[in-house]
């Protein structure tokens, strides 16, 4: 009986072993054909998988967020923000409703073109542009034009009137105003003066380069319609101006 106990504990070992190898050559090898949904990968695998330079580009969900990215293939990525969802349907208007409708002898205004402005400056502030659908202004500060408290063009002025003068005989324009401005230092009366002769002078270069057929409103208005802040230099510069604007040829 004691010799036994040996060989049968030998016998079950063998035994065991030999299940596992039969099990083990029977078991279920996975492969690519196999039909069992694996576990979704999570976003530090994505980014693993689809590998990018660019550290913009940040993975979310099942796939990819971005286009671009590697892995658009994949069943989750993600298409552009304009492709995701569905758009609603309009909303129907009754032409009749009481609401869209106008009161009893009401008409509706008519139709006109808006006032649209463009503005071109120099870097410095010298010299601005306005256009727009009914006029041409220009704006030039009195220190590009004039020495300090005089009236008499400086050596610069001549070539900016001049482009003015090209521009006005240009567009055709057969009525100029010109409107010099002053700050508000020194008393208004003093501003008043020196405002219309400097509006005059530069009337005067145009007059000479455009000829009698354009006609010209000469008017010096001193600190009145300022168009910056008196209160500092910076702003006082702005307002000494001289104003030439003429109206667009229909």
């Amino acid at each position: 009986m004691g010799a036994r106990g040996p060989r049968l504990t030998g016998a079950l070992a063998c035994s065991s072993v030999t299940a596992a190898l039969v099990l083990g050559l029977h078991a279920p090898r996975a492969g690519a054909d196999d039909p069992t949904p694996h576990p979704t990968p999570s976003v530090p695998d994505i980014a693993t998988r689809y590998p990018t330079d660019d550290p913009t580009t940040i993975p979310t969900g099942q796939a990819p967020s971005l286009p671009g990215e590697k892995g658009p293939g994949d069943p989750g990525f993600s298409e552009p923000p304009d492709n995701i969802g569905e758009a609603e349907a309009p909303v129907e208007v009754d032409p009749k409703a009481e609401g869209l409708r106008l009161a009893d002898g009401a008409k509706l205004a008519e139709p006109r073109v808006l006032d649209i402005k463009f503005v071109t400056e120099d870097l410095g502030g010298e010299e601005r542009r306005e256009d727009s659908t009914v006029k041409t202004k220009f704006t030039l500060q009195a220190e590009v034009l004039f020495p300090k408290d005089s009236a008499k063009p400086n050596s610069g002025a001549q070539d900016r009137i001049k482009a003015i003068a090209e521009e006005i005989e240009k567009q055709g324009s057969a009525e100029v105003n010109v409107f010099g401005f002053t700050d508000d230092l020194g008393s208004y009366e003093h501003g008043k003066k020196l405002s219309k002769k400097r509006a005059t002078a530069v009337q005067t270069e145009l007059a000479a380069r455009l000829g009698p057929d354009v006609s010209f409103h000469v008017r010096g208005y001193s600190e009145d319609y300022p168009v910056a802040d008196n209160r500092t230099e910076d702003g006082r510069k702005k307002n000494r101006r001289v104003e030439v604007s003429f109206p667009k040829k229909d």
